[in-house]
């Protein structure tokens, strides 16, 4: 998604991505799996909130 990057700590990145893995492809912080649910989730498409922070926004350096 446009205006956000990866976690930029690779160890976190891991354990999330893991987490993601163990779930089949849905985000590991969220308790109900369903369609929304899949990595990268609705709300993070629909309002670039990622709970688990795996895509921080980039912030604009002036």
């Amino acid at each position: 998604m446009k205006g956000y990057m990866l976690n930029p700590d690779k160890k976190y990145v891991k354990t999330i991505v893991e987490g993601i893995n163990r779930k089949e492809g849905h985000c590991p912080c969220r308790f109900n799996s369903d369609d929304t649910t899949l990595c990268p989730c609705d709300e993070f498409i629909n309002k670039g909130i990622c709970k688990c922070k795996l895509f921080l926004p980039i912030e604009n350096k002036k």
